[in-house]
């Protein structure tokens, strides 16, 4: 199923909101400015975060796509913004953090899947791997940049890349700088491949937001997280209080109504702080 991002958006300037027709439950982010193959000035980078944040406080959303406009996902920084001034430059490292970086997808409370449709270099790169899921379509191209461009593994993506495909293979693509194709992110786990990844992502999104338990949804994402950094034992002690909490939920008892009654299950929105 595909979806045109350009429609019901609820504003048009560097990044669109909109929210899908047949499941407003999900929201559709679109990096747009198509002329640049959606390269991120340095506002953008924040303004992406504060709105994924925004969208995760609501609790009419369950699920976020992120793609972008026109023939590419996001090329990456554009530096043409800045002038190549090094003080200017600086404007995309400096007051950063978690909160306003786009790796602030892992955090949050809601699943966000990226639909890579073209381009996806640099900043747009640690972008597209920040999410939950990734589709990719085979003929886009995805690529660090960074070591050929003298810079370092940016934004966190010496440690998020690893744990997606591998200390082996996430080294040859920071090292090299490479390009992949579509293909080759689904051949090393780092993407599903599909010919139209924004109906793959959108489908996802909307099983995702209907079948699961925004609850479960949260804590799993929360467990996800933090387990890279625990034990074994440690993760089994944190996932049986985990396991303790979810029986207080409503969640299972409709689980099993739904099961019974042979319908779709009606699970309660997930309280926001």
């Amino acid at each position: 199923m595909s979806h045109d991002p350009s429609e019901s958006s609820s504003e048009s300037h560097d990044i669109l909101v909109n929210r899908h027709e047949q499941d407003p439950s999900v929201a559709i982010v679109t990096l747009n400015r198509p002329e640049r193959l959606n390269a991120l000035t340095p506002d953008m980078g924040p303004a992406y975060a504060n709105l994924l944040q925004e969208l995760d406080a609501d609790a009419s959303v369950r699920a976020i796509v992120v793609t972008g406009a026109g023939r590419g996902f996001c090329s990456g920084a554009d530096l043409s913004t800045l002038g190549g001034n090094r003080e200017n430059l600086q404007s995309y490292v400096r007051g950063q953090s978690v909160e306003t970086l786009p790796v602030v997808a892992l955090t949050l409370t809601t699943p966000v899947v990226t639909a890579i449709n073209g381009p996806c270099a640099g900043i747009g790169f640690v972008l597209a791997v920040s999410a939950d899921a990734r589709f990719v379509h085979p003929d886009a191209t995805m690529s660090s940049t960074f070591a050929r461009l003298g810079l370092v593994a940016e934004y966190g993506i010496s440690w998020i890349l690893p744990r997606i495909i591998g200390l082996p293979a996430a080294t040859d693509l920071l090292l090299t700088g490479r390009t992949i194709t579509g293909r080759e992110a689904a051949e090393l786990g780092l993407a599903t491949q599909s010919l139209d990844p924004l109906g793959a992502a959108l489908e996802w999104a909307m099983q995702v937001a209907r079948e699961s338990s925004p609850a479960s949804v949260a804590m799993m994402k929360q467990q996800l997280l933090q387990s890279q950094g625990l034990s074994l034992a440690e993760t089994v002690a944190a996932s049986l209080d985990a396991m303790s909490e979810a029986f207080e939920w409503p969640d299972l008892q409709e689980a099993m109504r739904a099961r019974s009654e042979k319908r779709p299950p009606q699970f309660p929105d997930l309280a926001r702080s």
